[in-house]
Formats: C-alpha cells, structure tokens, sequence
C-alpha cells in the first residue's frame, strides 16, 4: 500500500514551508495548508515507515470533530479539499498544548507510578490505580517544541514566563475544559470514554482560535466503556483505542526515546496491523465506515485537489 511520508510541493504564493512530525504545512498570506502525511511519531521520534491511511484517518477525524466544536471556540478551518488536506487561517501559536486528563493514563500513569504525586503542579492523592477515573479532570499543560520533546509544565510558571498571559491562559483553560466535556459526550455515545486529550490554540487579529487537531488518536486516547468496571476491578488492562499500542510495543522492544536505543525495525505486519487500528479508530468514534482514498498517485491527486482552491 502507498503512504505518504512528506511532500515538496511548491505552490503559487507561498510564502514558508514546516514539516512538522506528522504535518507538512505549507504557509500562504493569510492561510495555511496542511497536509497530513501517513508519518507516525511516538516518544517524539518520527518512526521510520509511513502507515497507510493514517493522514486519512487524522484529517477527517479532526475535520469532523472541529466541526461539532465550533459553537464552544471558533476554530482554523475553512475546508478540506482531500481527504489529507486541510485549509484554515493562519494563526500565531500559543506555545503549550493544553492537555486534559479525566483518567490516569499513559505518561500522567508512568509519572505517578514512579512516585510522583505532583504532575505539572496538580497535587494528586496516594492510592490512585492505573487507568482509574480522576475525581476530576486535570489539566496537564505541556511546553510545545519546535524539536525534541515536550516538557510538562504547571500554569503558574505559564504565567510565571509569560509563554501565555494570565488574561489568555485563564481563557485556554476554560475552551480546554468545555470541548472536553463536548468530547466526552460525542465519545459516550459512540460507547467510548475520552480518557484524555490535547488542545492547541492561536491567535489571529487578536481572537483565540483552536487549531491542529482534536479528538483524533494522534491527540486522544479512548477506552471502550463496554467492560470498563469490570477490567479496573480484575485488574487487567483497559480495551483502549488511541496510539498508546504503538508506544506499548515499542517499550516492549526496548524504545522509549532515549539516546542510545533502536527502533525496532517495522515489519510489512507491524504496519498493517497499525494502520487496521486506525481504522478501526476512525469508525469507533465516528460511527462511519471508513472509505480509504486513492493510494494510486497520491501526492499527485493531493497537489490538484489543493490547486483548485488556491
């Protein structure tokens, strides 16, 4: 199967070109076109294969999810002309993503289990089990960075180095909260639980505005509610949907991002077996059936259909 791993295209106008881990964005005047490439990245590393209809699954999952959103914050898009493209304002960046935790999951879990009882400046009490509902959800707050990893950071020192001021960080947090409620919803009744999730946002003629992704598995992860009580009570691991089975196979192999390992290598198996559950991803939150596009001249396909709108 054909992937897409980057594009040089070179449009009409084009002012700036960023290849981001997963995205390559292409920058005009007053909009952006992002492409979202078939790139899988964990630990903050860009893995070395490309996965099949990934990009597919993470633009139109976005597209979908933007769009139920839109009367809590207004947000980037204004369309989607393939089904890897998206076309939206341009926005300058706040430099955090904002991440919101109803579960202990993931990194929040392998930080506690390690001891910690502060994550990012929320005080969590003893006693608390892997994958277990918080008596609220958190907010997680990350630095954004342009390379290597992303750093866990607390809202005083936000505020504190003014990477975000008090007045639009108090704002971040309430979108933050609200399209995490919505999340849930849409999730619960798909038979999901929106266990956690990330937010960015920018800012354009002085308006907040919500951009990237949201709600895709890139950005989230979801556990099925079917079975949920039952799983926490026995002890065994949650049936989830999101890509923590890529970071869980990778630590089984000996990767966690740290200088000094391999990758292990990406058997044909290994990347049919990722893209399947993007898939299945996709028509789990959805309710959709997934309709793979045209792998046959994809980047060609993706520049015409980006032309037409331009």
């Amino acid at each position: 199967m054909n992937a897409i791993k980057e594009t040089n295209f070179k449009f009409p106008n084009q002012t700036a070109f960023y290849k981001g881990k997963v995205r390559d964005v292409y920058s005009f005047k007053d909009k952006l076109v992002a492409i979202v490439t078939d790139r899988i990245s964990a630990f903050d590393v860009v893995l070395p294969k490309a996965i099949p209809y990934k990009g597919q699954v993470l633009n139109q999952i976005a597209a979908k999810f933007l769009k139920a959103t839109e009367d809590i914050v207004p947000n980037w898009v204004s369309l989607t002309p393939d089904p890897n493209v998206t076309i939206g304002l341009r926005c300058e960046p706040f430099k955090v993503e904002m991440v919101i935790r109803g579960y202990l999951a993931g990194h929040a879990w392998r930080e506690y289990y390690s001891g910690k009882r502060t994550i990012c400046g929320v005080a969590l009490p003893d006693g608390l089990k892997e994958n277990g509902k918080l008596p609220t959800p958190i907010i997680t707050p990350t630095t954004k960075a342009s390379e290597g990893h992303d750093e866990d950071i607390s809202r005083e020192e936000i505020i504190k180095q003014n990477i975000v001021s008090e007045k639009d960080y108090l704002i971040l947090e309430q979108y933050t909260q609200a399209l995490f409620k919505r999340g849930t919803e849409i999730a619960k009744q798909k038979g999901l639980i929106l266990v956690d999730t990330k937010y960015e946002f920018g800012k354009s003629a002085e308006i907040i505005y919500l951009i990237d992704e949201i709600h895709t598995p890139d950005s989230s992860r979801y556990f099925y509610a079917d079975g949920y009580e039952q799983r926490q009570q026995s002890g065994e691991k949650q049936k989830q949907l999101s890509k923590e089975f890529v970071r869980q196979w990778l630590i089984e192999n000996g990767f966690q991002g740290k200088a000094g390992q391999t990758i292990p290598e990406m058997t044909e198996e290994i990347v049919e077996h990722i893209s399947n559950r993007y898939i299945e991803l996709f028509e789990q939150v959805t309710g959709e059936r997934f309709i793979r596009g045209a792998t046959m001249n994809i980047e060609q396909r993706i520049e015409q259909n980006i032309l037409k709108v331009l």
